[in-house]
């Protein structure tokens, strides 16, 4: 079992650096679909509406990846070729390399307007209200926080359960991005989402903290910086998780992250992550490679748990 997991990880893997997001047809735009519609029948401003949203939709999800998983145990090609399908289907890291990437030309070219046009490929800030300093760290953030939630994420839940543990993982990191915000719509509806989203990624979101530590050098930044400001500002941040990467980020690459933040539902003041310069265009890019890189150590890391998972 555990070798044809880990096989099927490393064969997702490849797959989404070769081929990225599949063109037509995307699951988890399908489950998307499906579950503004289980919103329409169920929303209701509480909590219990919210949990039976969640239970409904990512029980089916968990439920249909365990029928394939028991299927595939049969022989360990099958399960390397549903794991990698399964992998290629609910990773993101090449389509985040990409926006990050896009993102950095147009804020190297002073193109502002360019660049606020794009920011909502990557989070949902209120684009119109940054300069270009609040358009870099919006973009560094988010490639930190994304490449926690769509890259290693899914590898852990992946190497711990195989295809139950990649789209369970996907559709309940889906439905936070969804329903999981303070607006008055979703303060009470989306409550359920955002807390299992927040359980599920207590492992993933350190685990790509501490590969950031241990990749800063790679792209030219501090690892000493990326561990003293992950273990003194991470805490601060209002999420229990995407304050980890973020600082962590943030250290690596000396420079300074949040402060006051702009969403459409409405204003955050978020805690100062890391004492360096504010981020410009060549910090994104920079950001964009440590990605890459924290990438692939969560690929090592999360195959040879794998391997021998029993």
């Amino acid at each position: 079992m555990g070798a044809g997991r880990a096989l099927g990880l490393l064969l997702g893997v490849a797959a989404d650096a070769v081929f990225g997001d599949p063109r037509r047809f995307h699951p988890v735009a399908a489950f998307g679909t499906a579950a503004s519609a289980v919103e329409k029948r169920l929303h209701d401003d509480s909590k219990a509406a919210g949990v039976a949203y969640t239970t409904v939709l990512v029980g089916s999800v968990v439920a249909g990846g365990v029928v394939v998983e028991r299927l595939a145990r049969r022989h360990w090609l099958l399960q390397a070729l549903t794991t990698g399908l399964a992998t290629w289907t609910v990773l993101g890291g090449r389509s985040l390399a990409e926006e990050g990437t896009a993102m950095g030309r147009e804020l190297d070219s002073g193109d502002v307007e360019g660049a606020r046009a794009r920011l909502p490929h990557l989070c949902g800030r209120d684009a119109a209200r940054l300069d270009t300093f609040g358009l870099a760290r919006a973009t560094v953030e988010s490639v930190a926080e994304n490449t926690s939630d769509a890259v290693v994420g899914p590898l852990v839940w992946g190497a711990a359960f195989g295809v139950p543990g990649l789209l369970g993982y996907r559709a309940a990191n889906t439905l936070d991005a969804m329903v999981g915000h303070k607006s008055a719509r979703y303060l009470n509806f989306g409550w359920a989402s955002a807390r299992l989203d927040d359980v599920l990624n207590l492992l993933p979101s350190r685990l790509a903290a501490l590969l950031t530590v241990g990749g800063a050098p790679v792209v030219g930044g501090s690892a000493p910086q990326a561990w003293e400001t992950w273990r003194r500002d991470a805490s601060a941040h209002p999420s229990p998780n995407a304050g980890q990467v973020e600082a962590a980020f943030a250290g690596a690459l000396e420079i300074r992250l949040g402060g006051r933040t702009v969403y459409s539902h409405g204003v955050e003041e978020r805690p100062v992550l890391g004492h360096g310069r504010n981020p410009d265009s060549g910090h994104v890019t920079r950001a964009v490679e440590l990605s890459r890189v924290v990438g692939h150590g969560a690929t090592l890391v999360s195959a040879f748990l794998a391997l021998f998972r029993k």
